[in-house]
């Protein structure tokens, strides 16, 4: 067998492992520094959009460079996986809204495990494999990875859409020491002239296409941001979501092709789609630990919940 035979059986036997574990998108690339990515993300930050994200800033050439995570890195299997269910947000204003992609179990150990059993099938197969699972935490820039690996494009909300399954996608990598054949062909960006998700977002945090500023963002004050109370050009502003923010992907025409996912871990637990603000407010630390264990909710902590949830009610009331 050629070696270009040889890596041609092994990519295929890779992504239809892949597969069968429940990824349902599947690319591979070759291990190499993302120059072009790396511009951007230093303009991006540049302009100050990370708001307090300072994690971001931190290596920039090693969150551009899987070789630099793993040094003997040749190839980086980019997976993709469904996790829209067919749930609807109340307009309860004494319920708050969550963001979909926090309804069921954490999707850092779902997938995070698929990539490690994935990982140890490849080295039961080829003993002399070494890699690395990477799920969000790691500094790898999924979404440029995913569109190097023909998953899907950018879309101007700059998360990464899917012509299968639109946006509702968690992404994921697989760094490999084995040289592997290589998928060139990438998805052209089909947003056309498209501005529905520019329009919709209620605080402008698209500061043009393809760039958000994470400083407007509903998503980032009511997740990442620790300050005790919300920004007042946010309040007011929050349609109804207590964590996270789905505003620009439920406009898109793209999740037209949603569809529900096969994996179960993604349906949504009690009171995870709307959650009343008079429980969030009531939560001991002992009780926010039980109700939110293996859950992404809990990015927000205790303290950040129960503010946007003072931060809807006065919205409510004013």
């Amino acid at each position: 067998m050629t070696q270009e035979l040889h890596r041609g059986v092994l990519s295929a036997k890779i992504k239809e492992r892949a597969r069968s574990l429940g990824f349902d998108l599947v690319g591979i690339v070759r291990a190499r520094a993302l120059e072009s990515e790396r511009e951007r993300l230093q303009e991006w930050l540049g302009r100050g959009f990370q708001g307090e994200m300072r994690w971001m800033e931190r290596e920039p050439a090693k969150r551009t460079d899987p070789r630099l995570l793993l040094p003997s890195a040749r190839s980086v299997v980019v997976v993709a996986i469904n996790y829209y269910t067919p749930h609807e947000h109340t307009n309860d204003p004494t319920k708050g809204k969550i963001s979909r992609y926090s309804w069921g179990d954490d999707y850092h150990d779902i997938v995070g495990d698929k990539l490690k059993s994935l990982l140890a099938w490849i080295k039961e197969e080829w003993p002399e494999a070494e890699g690395k699972a990477c799920v969000d935490i790691q500094p790898m820039m999924d979404k440029a990875w995913a569109v190097r690996a023909g998953l899907g494009w950018i879309g101007k909300h700059s998360n990464l859409i899917t012509r299968e399954y639109g946006s509702w996608v968690f992404l994921g990598e697989l760094i490999l020491n084995l040289e592997l054949e290589y998928d060139d062909e990438r998805v052209e960006d089909h947003c056309g002239s498209c501005t529905l998700c520019l329009e919709a977002c209620p605080t402008n945090a698209i500061a043009e296409s393809y760039v958000v500023d994470s400083n407007k963002c509903i998503s980032y004050a009511t997740i990442e941001l620790r300050a005790p109370r919300l920004p007042e050009e946010m309040r007011g502003n929050l349609n109804g979501w207590l964590y996270g923010c789905d505003i620009c992907q439920d406009v898109c025409p793209w999740n037209r092709f949603e569809q529900p996912t096969t994996e179960t871990r993604f349906e949504p637990r009690p009171e995870n789609v709307n959650a009343s603000l008079s429980d969030i407010l009531e939560l001991t630390p002992e009780a926010y630990s039980e109700r939110f264990r293996r859950s992404a909710i809990k990015r927000a902590k205790l303290s950040g919940l129960q503010r946007n949830a003072r931060a809807l009610i006065e919205e409510e009331t004013e």
